[in-house]
């Protein structure tokens, strides 16, 4: 990730940098309170999966100070069964923890947030602003705007750490799911490019993608057997990281298109993701024509 001079700040009162502001403030909390909150709720969320207490803080924390904001007009969640009125502006999206299984084995996790210029659920080409926060070694926080900028989030503020761009020599890849779930054609694409590339994937998409900005190459999570539809959530995740992606360089597809054009329809459908390198998001098209 390289430095340079794009910003994803707006001018006073710009709510996308108001919002993004919030959630560099709630990180903090977000991430103190994780060693407390580790155990399995007796719930699920939207999507039938069983939360961590964890979840429910972050998703409540969130919520409340963006909801609190001039400029958001709704917010809708992972969590959440329906969209919240906050009055009129924006819509924003949250997956509060992604990869929240992975606070039970001391692996990374992390926030995602999209921007929509629409009511929710609403098609990724409505996005105005995306961003993550990964909870590593480090916190830190991408957005994408104009272009992508990275920063390190310490008490509450954002230090800019500089522009982010996908590199042009793919280097890692990361694919979710069961293999014995996987399509016969995607299950050759991956031989290929296991030959090509090395393999990073650690259970948190916000991680793994964070993996391909730094060194290139690709994250994917195919429908399968077990997932018809795809596991990640259309509004919540692959919308948002779609759109980061492609504003850094990348490509993004549901197997067929640019996430991005996906119909929008229920508020927790999910998808098919693909993100990364251009010349490897076409080829798993390819494959799986």
């Amino acid at each position: 990730m390289t430095d340079g001079d794009r910003d994803d700040e707006g001018g006073e009162g710009d709510p996308i940098t108001a919002i993004f502001d919030a959630v560099a403030t709630v990180a903090g909390e977000i991430r103190a309170s994780l060693p407390g909150r580790r155990r399995y709720l007796d719930e699920e969320n939207p999507s039938g999966e069983t939360v961590l207490a964890a979840d429910v803080h972050a998703d409540e924390l969130i919520e409340e100070r963006l909801t609190a904001l001039d400029g958001v007009g709704a917010y809708a969640s992972e969590e959440g069964e329906s969209v919240v009125d906050a009055g009129e502006g924006l819509s924003v999206t949250c997956d509060p923890l992604d990869g929240s299984s992975n606070i039970t084995s001391n692996n990374a996790v992390g926030t995602v947030i999209g921007i929509y210029d629409a009511p929710l659920p609403a098609k990724g080409t409505a996005l105005v602003a995306s961003g993550y926060v990964l909870y590593g070694p480090l916190t830190t926080m991408v957005v994408a705007r104009d272009g992508v900028v990275e920063y390190l989030i310490e008490d509450g503020e954002r230090d800019r750490l500089g522009e982010v761009t996908l590199p042009t020599e793919p280097t890692v890849y990361g694919f979710g799911g069961r293999v014995p779930d996987w399509s016969p054609a995607f299950t050759e694409y991956v031989r290929e490019v296991e030959s090509e590339l090395k393999l990073r994937y650690g259970g948190a998409m916000v991680g793994d993608v964070n993996q391909v900005l730094e060194y290139g190459g690709i994250f994917g999570y195919p429908a399968g057997d077990g997932s018809p539809d795809g596991k990640l959530r259309h509004q919540f995740e692959g919308n948002p990281i779609a759109h980061l992606i492609e504003t850094a360089g990348g490509a993004s597809s549901d197997g067929r298109q640019s996430i991005l054009d996906r119909p929008a329809e229920a508020l927790h459908d999910r998808t098919p993701v693909f993100v990364g390198d251009e010349a490897y998001v076409d080829r798993v098209e390819t494959a799986l024509e």
